[in-house]
């Protein structure tokens, strides 16, 4: 199964939908009702995170221009009436009723029964709008009439805004401001940099499963490719009856200070739910009688100290004695900044043979440059700008942020998985330690690690999120999440 698939620009979007398709309106009106239905289950899903789409006295907008997009999202409108039959749908036309297309004028037609159309929008405002009026053929600017209409819109009181495919005016300073954006099919281009956008999400229409011979010269990967959750595939199969704890590797985890002793607690307690068949993890000598209270399925090493409270060199010895038996190392979760410990980390780097996960402190120029083992670096924008210039070729990038994007061997590949609800401390000393879990159990595969990694903590968290809501809630209840991601996404 192909578990990335490209991103493509508008231009090349239009000659693979052209070929794809061929002038056959059967096959795009049934593309077109998939598309459709795909918004509304995706919308309903990621309503859920603020306390679910009301099913009695809802309110629904749809924004409809002329084509596909007004037709996804009509069909999207009548799926949402067919769960909700209670909730009240008015249609805009940006163009008018006449200026549908053959297959957009079908989907109103289906809809209208229990849809009215309205000349403006209602001042009580908007449980969801749906915008359909542009598609990814737009070209700026907008008309003056669209770009009254899309400021109304905007100026309304609106639970949820969704747009289809692109937020409609793009970047325009009127342009439709959206919550999420459901890429219908293919991901394109713009939506990569559309600060207006909101959150990504990737609605799968197969168009990449099996190409179809006309498009396979269409399909690259100049612009990066978009990762699914068929990544995790691995990780849902059927384990061996013949396999001990050996069998999944064995991750050492370096890191923790007096000052900040959780981060590394938090890295040992995803690195637990990876998968792998060993964690030990190097802490102060201070910290490792309460953490091995807290998780004693992992075993906890006594680092020797610096008077400040982080990792001292004299401490090197305990991990060259082990080093043997990992499979993965990850350093840098609290170890904190002191130039002892920053040595330490350097030399370790430097001398290690397993491939690495390095995060957070560890992050420092002379750090990352050291040593020849494979690597994973585990930066937020911050981080990044300080170290890379640093960064070897064959280093694996996870470039944290909205939309987290994983950089190898000159390629990109992004995950629209995850949300807000990540916006708390920790969050990151969890992916960190499920990378390095990850990584333990394939050892020869580090890019494919980082993949599973950043998609497996994305989907726990997007279910998370929808279980918790964004705000009442602590960053370790995202490990309650993973096992049911990887069953929920198979």
């Amino acid at each position: 199964m192909n578990a990335a698939h490209p991103i493509l620009t508008c231009a090349e979007a239009k000659d693979f939908e052209s070929a794809y398709f061929a002038g056959d309106e059967a096959l795009e009106w049934s593309a077109m009702q998939q598309a459709g239905r795909a918004v509304a289950d995706a919308v309903l899903r990621d309503f859920q995170e603020i306390g679910g789409f009301p099913s009695a006295g809802g309110r629904v907008l749809v924004l409809a221009g002329k084509g596909h997009n007004a037709g996804d999202a009509l069909i999207a409108a009548h799926r949402i009436v067919e769960l909700h039959p209670r909730i009240r749908v008015e249609v805009r036309f940006a163009f008018g009723e006449r200026t549908l297309r053959p297959l957009a004028q079908r989907a109103w037609r289906d809809l209208a029964p229990v849809a009215a159309s309205v000349s403006e929008g209602s001042s009580l405002g908007y449980d969801l709008v749906l915008d359909g009026v542009f598609g990814y053929q737009f070209r700026p600017p907008l008309d003056t009439a669209t770009a009254e209409l899309l400021a109304q819109v905007n100026a309304l009181p609106i639970r949820f805004r969704a747009a289809v495919d692109l937020p409609s005016g793009l970047d325009d300073a009127c342009a439709f401001r959206a919550d999420f954006t459901y890429a219908t099919g293919i991901v394109k281009t713009p939506l990569l940099a559309l600060s207006n956008a909101g959150r990504a999400r990737y609605l799968d229409l197969g168009f990449f499963d099996e190409p179809l011979k006309p498009t396979r010269h269409l399909i690259s990967d100049k612009t990066g490719r978009v990762l699914t959750p068929a990544v995790l595939a691995p990780l849902r199969a059927l384990r061996s009856p013949r396999s001990d704890k050996r069998t999944y590797g064995h991750v050492f985890i370096v890191g923790g200070s007096r000052s900040y002793p959780g981060a590394v607690l938090m890295s040992v307690m995803a690195a637990m739910r990876s998968g792998a068949g060993l964690v030990t993890a190097f802490v102060p000598e201070s910290l490792t009688a309460a953490f091995a209270a807290r998780v004693p399925e992992a075993m906890w090493v006594g680092w020797p100290e610096t008077p400040d409270g982080g990792l001292a060199l004299e401490g090197s010895h305990l991990l060259r004695e082990k080093i043997a038996r990992a499979s993965s190392l990850m350093i840098g979760p609290g170890l904190g900044r002191e130039p002892e410990t920053l040595a330490l980390a350097r030399d370790i780097v430097a001398q290690s043979a397993v491939p690495l996960v390095i995060d957070a402190d560890a992050l420092q120029p002379d750090i990352v440059a050291a040593g020849k083992a494979p690597r994973i670096l585990t930066p937020h924008a911050g981080e990044l700008a300080r170290i890379e210039p640093h960064v070897g070729v064959d280093a694996v990038v996870v470039r944290k942020g909205p939309v987290t994007a994983i950089h190898h061997a000159g390629g990109a590949y992004h995950s629209f998985f995850g949300g807000p609800v990540l916006a708390r401390g920790g969050s990151g000393d969890l992916l960190a330690g499920l990378t390095a879990g990850l990584l333990a159990q394939t050892p020869a595969d580090v890019a494919g690690a980082a993949q599973r990694g950043v998609v497996w903590h994305g989907l726990a968290a997007d279910a998370w999120a929808r279980a918790d809501g964004q705000v009442a809630t602590h960053t370790t209840r995202l490990l309650d999440f993973l096992g049911s991601a990887l069953r929920d996404n198979a």
